[in-house]
């Protein structure tokens, strides 16, 4: 959420970044807004200070005994208390039109953020490793393919419980699956410095507005009763670990993880993946937190990014990093890496063989702090400042799951384990028919 006061002093600087995100000028609607919240602030304030005044008036009047100035001075008392009821209102209303259009403004995309409309627009800056080769003449499957033939991925029975868009697991999937998050959580909490989390899988109303989930984005939240929403992400439950804290500089960087479910209702979707796992209402994720000082930001952004890839390439996938648009990037992101893993089973087009997300890390500043009021206190100075936030997936563990079916297929339709998850696996090299 923006500091209207900022808006005002960098009204070019804004707009500028709201029109290389595709969106128009708001600066002077913002502005407008905020004058008539202060002129309501200005009218409370006046009549707060004319009813003290006649108060003291009202006291004067009657130790001079008169009674008909007194009267008088009491009578204007209660007109200026019924008029300062209908001041608070209307500055209540003032504030609560500012805020519900600040709270849908997206963050403003940090000046290296490459200008575009869509992710076409996405700059490649590294491609890590190759594609698998497989036996001449076979034609690699996708995921569902591979799990159906096995008998251990069931769409239909997900369906009939559940309608579309889910998924059950059987067996040695079920296993491999809980393998990659086992494995995920392990590297990032042991090797990477992150401290794992077990968060509420519901959250209130406020969580959710101060990582810019609400209200921008109500539609694809699952509401579960009046009171809370399942978390889409474990990104708002881990970044609201510092909601409204004011924390030690020297507690920081704060990094955490966490392995959760996810939900999403995907009401922008229709359409789009609605076979296999690539794109589900529920699915499980490993996130990467951080919370820094803002000199720190950039550096860690680069940092996670650096841990999320080292999933894939333990599990020897081929992968490539791109930087999004201003187009095609989050809400709440100043800038976003996403990793894209290989699936040689998909086609792109003609062309067998794909990049889809599997990672998305991004650096929010204090975008997020702001909406939580999460500050830290500085070893040197006086006073409080945001602390800037950052979040990435460090894997979405369903798509590391796709991957390692499609890459490690074989043409008899079993599926190799990489070696990586042997111990997870307990020894289980290969996974094959039931």
């Amino acid at each position: 959420m923006y500091d209207i006061k900022w808006i005002r002093e960098n009204a070019a600087v804004f707009d500028d970044g709201r029109r290389r995100r595709g969106l128009e000028p708001l600066s002077d609607r913002l502005a407008a807004l905020d004058d008539q919240r202060k002129a309501a602030i200005a009218q409370m304030q006046a009549a707060q200070e004319r009813r003290n005044a006649a108060s003291k008036e009202i006291g004067q009047a009657m130790a001079a005994k008169d009674a008909a100035r007194a009267d008088a001075l009491k009578a204007e008392v209660a007109e200026l208390k019924t008029r300062m009821g209908e001041f608070e209102a209307q500055e209540k209303a003032a504030i609560a039109a500012l805020d519900s259009v600040l709270l849908e403004i997206p963050n403003t995309p940090l000046a290296e953020v490459p200008e575009g409309r869509d992710e076409h627009d996405n700059i490649e800056i590294r491609r890590i490793g190759t594609p698998p080769v497989f036996a001449e003449g076979f034609v690699p499957k996708e995921h569902f393919e591979i799990g159906e033939a096995l008998g251990l991925m069931d769409f239909d029975a997900a369906s009939r419980m559940s309608g579309a868009r889910f998924v059950v697991l059987k067996g040695q999937l079920a296993r491999l699956e809980r393998a990659l998050q086992q494995f995920m959580l392990d590297l990032h909490t042991e090797q990477h410095g992150y401290t794992e989390v077990n968060p509420p899988l519901l959250v209130r109303d406020d969580a959710m507005y101060g990582t810019a989930q609400l209200p921008k984005f109500r539609d694809d939240q699952f509401r579960a009763g009046d009171d809370f929403w399942l978390i889409p992400t474990a990104e708002v439950p881990l970044t609201n670990l510092v909601r409204e804290q004011i924390l030690d500089e020297k507690s920081l960087p704060l990094r955490v993880t966490a392995g959760t479910p996810c939900f999403r209702a995907e009401a922008g979707a229709a359409g789009r993946d609605t076979r296999g796992m690539i794109r589900q209402h529920q699915f499980t994720k490993v996130e990467l937190v951080s919370v820094t000082v803002p000199e720190e930001s950039s550096q860690e952004h680069e940092r996670m990014t650096a841990c999320a890839e080292e999933v894939l390439k333990r599990l020897g996938l081929h992968y490539r990093v791109v930087t999004l648009c201003t187009g095609d990037m989050g809400f709440a992101s100043q800038k976003t890496y996403d990793i894209e893993v290989w699936l040689p089973g998909q086609k792109d087009g003609e062309t067998q063989g794909r990049f889809r997300e599997i990672s998305s890390c991004s650096v929010c500043g204090d975008f997020q702090a702001r909406r939580m009021n999460a500050r830290y206190r500085p070893a040197e100075g006086k006073g409080t400042r945001f602390v800037h936030t950052l979040n990435g997936s460090g894997v979405a563990v369903g798509r590391a799951l796709v991957a390692v079916l499609e890459n490690y297929q074989n043409a008899d339709g079993s599926v190799t384990v990489p070696d990586v998850l042997l111990p997870y696996m307990r020894g289980l090299e290969r996974i094959e028919k039931a």
